[in-house]
Parts: C-alpha cells; sequence; structure tokens
C-alpha cells in the first residue's frame, strides 16, 4: 500500500504509475470544465468532515472565533454553528471547544483531537487528489462538452 507523508502528501512508492493512454493536458479541449476531487468523512448520513467543514475547522483555529471563522468563509453564524456542531457529533470527542463571551471575551478553539483529525484529513485530501489526478484526465476526456450537457434544459 502507499505511504504519503505530511509534508508532501506523495507517494514514497509507485510513483509515476499512470493509466495508460491519457492525454496531455495540452490536448484536451478547453471547452471542457476541469473535474475535481472532493473527499468526505461520513458517518452515517451525515458528512462529518469535508472540504467546507475542513476550511471551518482552519478558520476557527486561525481566528479564535466560530463568528470569525464563518465571516471569512462568507457563512452566517448559525451556519458555522451547525457544522461544528455536526463534526463534534460524528467524532469520539469534540473537535472545536468554546467558552462564552463576557469581560474575557470567549472564544472558540481546535481540541487536540481536532487538530489532529484537521491535520490528517488535509494530508488525505492531498494524497487522494494527487492518486486520482491521472484518472480525473482520463475522465475529463469521456466527458461530455459542459454546453451540451446542459443545453436542454428548460431555462
Amino acid at each position: 500500500m502507499p505511504k504519503f507523508t505530511k509534508k508532501t502528501a506523495s507517494r514514497e512508492e509507485g510513483a509515476g504509475i499512470e493509466p495508460s493512454g491519457i492525454s496531455t493536458p495540452e490536448n484536451f479541449p478547453q471547452s471542457l470544465p476541469r473535474l475535481k476531487l472532493s473527499v468526505r468523512l461520513m458517518h452515517g448520513d451525515e458528512i462529518a468532515l469535508g472540504p467546507g467543514k475542513s476550511e471551518l475547522l482552519s478558520a476557527i483555529a486561525r481566528t479564535g472565533s466560530i463568528s470569525a471563522a464563518g465571516k471569512s468563509m462568507n457563512m452566517s453564524y448559525r451556519r458555522a454553528w451547525m457544522l461544528v456542531e455536526v463534526m463534534n457529533r460524528c467524532f469520539k470527542c469534540p473537535l472545536v471547544e468554546t467558552a462564552k463571551g463576557g469581560s474575557h471575551g470567549g472564544g472558540a478553539w481546535l481540541t487536540p483531537l481536532g487538530k489532529e483529525v484537521l491535520s490528517h484529513y488535509q494530508v488525505m485530501d492531498e494524497a487522494s487528489k494527487q492518486v486520482a489526478t491521472a484518472y480525473l484526465k482520463l475522465f475529463e476526456n469521456m466527458m461530455a462538452e459542459w454546453k451540451s450537457v446542459h443545453a436542454d434544459l428548460p431555462s
């Protein structure tokens, strides 16, 4: 099984292996939208962690506030709180802890588990994108042009 490092999130073994017959990016028609890979951890029917929640955790760590983190992402305070509640509910221990406001201000911070989960998610996300790059290029060549896919939709 390939091993990934946090620093580079690259393969230590098996590097350079790609599916055969892949076109180079120079050969791609410019009208095709770029495909993206999105990693989400599902806990039952809930998204325990995904790109948005990862970004929110990073913003909470950076700002020390759920409100400020939400604002930095153009997200309402209520929405940010709801996402934090889902994450805290899905993991064995909370990922984010808070202190109420008052004369000392309050705030929010990542717990040790929150820091660990965020770090592992970021490594896994980057590693999965690197592994999938060749396959995404393959799929891009198989995709219909964006305009033709949506041309039949009613206005």
